[in-house]
């Protein structure tokens, strides 16, 4: 296995694992700015790639701030090993999963975040945004890097298999049909209106978490694929 690196954006860069055993890639996200910041820790298991990925583009010792969408192993499962490696680095989380697991699981107490709180990097600035449930997980938040316009979108638009790393190509029926193999995503009254409040943002990229980084129609992807699970949302409640 190898971790490949490619500018998404300005100096924000996609760290890409792809393991053949799974069909799946593992993306972390690395904005390079004054106080570097990483968007996904990542499973234990890949620390020794992604951290050597993160240092052809700055000192892993540097990073400041540890983000990731919500709690699961591909998520934050080497956040201390991060704690460890970067002395400065503080995990930054929405503020509910602060309370109900990051407080006890990070070896240096986390930054809770609310939802719209804006981290300035100096020469970046990140804004969180809450999204409860969204895609799944109580805790879940996405990241909008502002001067570029990049969403870090974590787990939306997940599809199986290896991908390009950036593509202008059609994800939402790939995202479907991962869906129709995992059944990961929440399917509630919010779903849709929380993906159609993210395109609001008019992203000009997507940083998927399993997928390629998008640089087409973005806010049209979001609204399609709300409106795909909006479809879905209707049918299980006839059930």
């Amino acid at each position: 296995m190898e971790t490949t690196v490619t500018e998404i954006a300005p100096d924000i860069y996609r760290l890409s694992t792809y393991v053949s055993d799974a069909d799946f890639l593992f993306n972390q996200f690395l904005v390079d700015a004054e106080e570097p910041l990483l968007f996904h820790c990542g499973l234990r298991s890949l620390f020794p790639l992604v951290s050597d990925a993160v240092a052809r583009v700055t000192r892993v010792a540097d990073l400041r701030w540890l983000t990731f969408g919500h709690v699961e192993a591909d998520e934050c499962g080497a956040m201390n090993s991060w704690l460890a490696t970067a002395p400065r680095a503080q995990v930054a989380h929405g503020a509910m999963g602060c309370l109900v697991s990051v407080d006890d699981m990070a070896d240096r107490t986390p930054r809770p975040l609310d939802d719209g709180e804006v981290i300035d990097l100096g020469g970046k600035r990140v804004r969180y945004l809450a999204t409860p449930h969204v895609p799944h997980g109580w805790d879940a938040g996405l990241l909008f890097e502002e001067t570029t316009g990049t969403l870090l979108c974590g787990d939306l638009f997940t599809r199986i298999g290896d991908a390009p790393a950036l593509t202008e190509s059609e994800i939402v029926g790939p995202a479907l049909a991962a869906e129709d193999v995992f059944g990961a995503s929440c399917l509630t009254a919010d779903t849709a209106p929380t993906m159609r409040r993210l395109a609001a943002l008019e992203p000009a990229a997507l940083g998927l978490m399993h997928g390629p980084a998008y640089t087409g129609d973005c806010p049209r992807a979001l609204r399609d694929l709300a409106d795909a699970y909006a479809v879905r949302f209707t049918a299980s409640q006839r059930k």
